[in-house]
């Protein structure tokens, strides 16, 4: 026993993965689609994404939005566990990487359910809190540009209904924040990030070790 989280060696996440993870035929072969690309090291791990399915479906979400979806991973397992009426807003720049998530949105039968926003995420949020959907949306997820994190979030937290929960990718940044030696731009905007969710009493913080670190943060109802 342990009063700290457990070290996940190679050998224990092997362990993890082959008792717990149901990745079906599709995700995997979208997985290992990405895997192949120049840049397949921003893909979400497999267990984030069946976590962030279970999170849809334990908060009841319909209205979700994500904010970074490259190849469509995160999106795919998010669009499957909505409702047949959900909404999925999705924001990422790269037509070429989205090309790959329409595909497998088509493939899986829920791109009714997705709609693609290509170009910067911030213009596209503060169209919708224009547009009046603040405090509508019941799910947010954050994996984009790090620089950007915090005012992503604050467009979030705007756009998310009391209760709503937003998850925010790489707080861990593959240990780096955790290097007082790292000080490059992104290292430092995710110490930054971390350092305000800690002190924001707007929210509900978790982090977890999971995949690059996850945050979740809960909209206070009050």
């Amino acid at each position: 026993m342990s009063a700290r989280s457990i070290e996940l060696t190679d050998r224990l996440y092997r362990y993890l993965i082959s008792v717990s993870l149901r990745e079906d035929k599709l995700l995997r072969r979208l997985r290992r689609e990405t895997e192949r690309l120049p840049m397949g090291g921003m893909q979400i791990s497999p267990e984030q994404g069946q976590f962030m399915a279970l999170l849809i479906e334990l908060t009841g979400a319909r209205k979700a939005l994500e904010i970074g979806t490259f190849t469509g991973y995160s999106s795919l397992a998010v669009a499957r566990a909505l409702p047949p009426d959900g909404r999925l807003i999705c924001c990422d720049v790269s037509p070429v990487y989205t090309a790959i998530a329409r595909k497998y949105w088509q493939a899986a039968g829920v791109a009714g359910k997705v709609t693609l926003e290509l170009g910067p995420a911030l213009p596209t949020l503060e169209r919708l809190i224009a547009k009046g959907e603040a405090g509508s949306f019941d799910f947010a997820f954050i994996d984009a540009d790090k620089p950007n994190y915090r005012k992503y979030y604050e467009r979030c937290l705007t756009l998310v209904r009391p209760g709503g929960l937003i998850a925010v990718d790489n707080v861990l940044w593959s240990g780096r924040p955790a290097d007082a030696r790292r000080q490059d731009a992104d290292t430092k905007a995710i110490r930054a990030f971390n350092r305000h969710l800690l002190k924001d009493s707007r929210v509900l913080v978790s982090m977890l070790p999971l995949g690059d670190g996850l945050t979740l943060a809960l909209k206070r109802r009050r």
